[in-house]
């Protein structure tokens, strides 16, 4: 469940929101345009993700670094982090939603 729907049976949660800020969604097989559009877009933010933790390493080791560069250093780091885990929710929605036995309550630990 993520922003009160409920994803899987051809429900994905996008990478990225409404003007608002609310969630968006696909509805399909995963393998229309917009579901094309959204792996692209995913993939994009992951690979700029990774590059600012190179970044912010490097930024981090100067000793000489300012207030204002880690304000704009911590400012870039939530926004990628909010887009990874937009994308980490859908992709695990997906995943739990193919490997989903209907016998099974998701909510019940079964261990």
């Amino acid at each position: 469940m993520s922003g009160g729907r409920c994803e899987g049976d051809g429900i994905r949660l996008l990478p990225w929101t409404e003007q608002g800020g609310k969630p968006c969604y696909v509805i399909g097989d995963g393998t229309g345009y917009v579901s094309r559009m959204a792996d692209g877009i995913e993939g994009v933010q992951l690979g700029m993700a990774g590059d600012l933790i190179g970044h912010a390493t490097s930024l981090l080791a100067d000793r000489k670094v300012t207030r204002v560069e880690l304000h704009f250093l911590a400012s870039r780091l939530t926004e990628s982090l909010r887009e990874v885990k937009r994308v980490a929710e859908s992709r695990g929605s997906r995943l739990g939603a193919r490997g989903r036995d209907p016998g099974v309550d998701p909510g019940v630990d079964t261990r």
